[in-house]
């Protein structure tokens, strides 16, 4: 294995990052209503773009492997999809053109995540729901439906099930929990496997509390997706 790496990009809390698909760029929050892309220049980082839309704290960060699109959230409740175009002034250069998402909630969203096939995203909030966000080819938008029954508090983590279809969520109401997100739309139906064998919109397959009786901070689906880890406070 190799040595770890550090580098020192700011001298603030780093809000959230996520990498480029081969790894030789970075997108993160500094802790502010910006998110900044930085290349890998020899032994350095050096930043290359700013990613400037949103207004409040920027809470999380996504980028996707396959369709090189980077998602972000941020606490002014809404969501940006940037995609990767030639600037208009010099077609040589690229630039990230910001699409919003308008996800209909009433606080913070707090994390987001694409789904394994790329064809739609989640974004966890402190509204008590979870946006699921797909394309609407004939508006031409970012369109967004919530899983809100029986989420009592803020989540705090989501994950995706390699199915595209199950989504793992654990929130401050000591609980982690698994849900179909099921869009007849855009969704084959999945095979059954150790979650169920019907999967509805909104259907929650497991429900799990937290042993100490705290906070559910992070959730992961292994692998094969047949088995749920979790850590709480």
């Amino acid at each position: 294995m190799s040595a770890p790496e550090a580098y020192t990009i700011a001298q603030v809390p780093l809000a959230a990052h996520s990498f480029s698909p081969d790894r030789s760029a970075i997108a993160l929050s500094a802790n502010s209503n910006e998110a900044y892309i930085y290349a890998r220049d020899g032994y350095e980082w050096q930043p290359i773009s700013t990613l400037a839309q949103h207004d409040k704290l920027v809470t999380s960060i996504d980028w996707a492997p396959t369709t090189d699109r980077i998602v972000t959230c941020a606490q002014d409740r809404n969501a940006y999809v940037w995609t990767k175009e030639a600037d208009p002034t010099n077609p040589s250069q690229t630039v990230w053109k910001p699409t919003l998402v308008v996800l209909k909630i009433n606080r913070a969203a707090t994390q987001v995540r694409w789904s394994p096939l790329e064809n739609k995203f989640a974004v966890a909030s402190g509204a008590r729901s979870i946006c699921i966000c797909s394309f609407d080819e004939e508006m031409n938008w970012w369109a967004s439906k919530q899983l809100k029954k029986p989420i009592r508090s803020t989540v705090l983590s989501i994950d995706w099930h390699p199915n595209n279809v199950l989504l793992a969520a654990g929130s401050a109401d000591m609980k982690a929990r698994v849900f179909s997100t099921f869009l007849k739309e855009i969704d084959k139906k999945p095979p059954a496997n150790v979650w169920g064998d019907k999967f509805p919109w909104n259907t929650v397959c497991g429900e799990y509390n937290s042993p100490s009786g705290g906070w559910v901070h992070t959730v992961g689906f292994s692998p094969s997706g047949d088995a749920l880890a979790f850590a709480s406070e």
